[in-house]
Parts: structure tokens; sequence; C-alpha cells
């Protein structure tokens, strides 16, 4: 049955991109329709759905953090490229990330990869190595914040 949801799913999702993209024209809403069905197919088969549920309302909690975060952060890496009096400290930290290997550690991964100053560039399997572009500010406690908003989203148990 969870397949038969995660298919029905995700090939909505696939003809509402078609739409976005092709328009309502009756012509191409078949070839829409086999297209989103192929790619349900295609999406299944390489990421099989997984148990368990994502909660709306963290979502929309993390998207708005999500669009709030970028636009500080990215003001901040401006600044410090374009002023030459504030510190730039570029390095290396470790994250030991708490979800296991898979779809909730690389959606917190490629999250991460979003915000601006920070970069994943490895993953061991125990933890996340970032590249950041100033290693005195608080990245880790930060990357804490981020993946207990992810854990609540994917309404897994808190990582560690």
């Amino acid at each position: 049955m969870r397949y038969v949801w995660a298919a029905a799913i995700r090939s909505a999702g696939y003809l509402a991109f078609w739409v976005v993209l092709m328009g309502t024209a009756p012509s191409d809403i078949g070839a829409g329709v086999v297209t989103a069905a192929l790619a349900a197919w295609v999406s299944l088969r390489l990421i099989p759905p997984v148990p368990g549920r994502v909660r709306l309302t963290a979502l929309a909690r993390l998207a708005v953090r999500f669009a709030w975060q970028s636009v500080v952060a990215g003001w901040d890496v401006a600044r410090r490229a374009l002023d030459p009096r504030l510190p730039l400290a570029p390095g290396f930290v470790e994250y030991p990330c708490g979800f296991a290997p898979g779809l909730a550690r690389n959606a917190f991964a490629s999250l991460t990869s979003l915000m601006p100053g920070t970069v994943p560039i490895a993953d061991n399997g125990k933890s996340l190595r970032y590249h950041c572009l100033d290693v005195n500010q608080p990245v880790v406690e930060t990357l804490g914040k981020e993946e207990a908003l992810v854990a609540r989203v994917l309404d897994t148990r808190p990582p560690r």
C-alpha cells in the first residue's frame, strides 16, 4: 500500500511540474501523464518509499527558518567577502551527524549545503565534514539545530 501512495504522490508531483513547464494544452497533458508515470516508476526504483511521514507544520517551520537564515547568512558572507577588514577564517569542521546513512542523512546534508558559508564535503558514516568560511562561528551548534528540525520534519526520533 505504501508503494501505491508513493507512486500516486510522486506521479502527481511530476505531472504538476510538467504542467508548469509545458502548460495545459490537451496534446501536452497526454505526454505529461506518460512522462510523470515513467518518472515515478524510476524514482520508486531508485529511492523506494520508507516508513514514516513528513510533518507539514514542522516542514513549514523549517522552510521559514531556512529562508530567514539564508538571507542573514548570505548578507554576512557578502559583507565578509567585500570588506577586507572583516575576518575570514576558512577551514573545516567535523559534525557528528546523528542520522544513519540513508535518506534522512542525505536530506540533512543537502539542506545544509544550501546554507551560505558551509558546504558538506565528506561523509565517513559517523560524521560529516564541512568547509566553512569562518570556523570561529558556532557552525556545529547551528548544524545541531538544523538536524533537530529535520528530525522533526521527518518524524524520526531525535538523532543521538
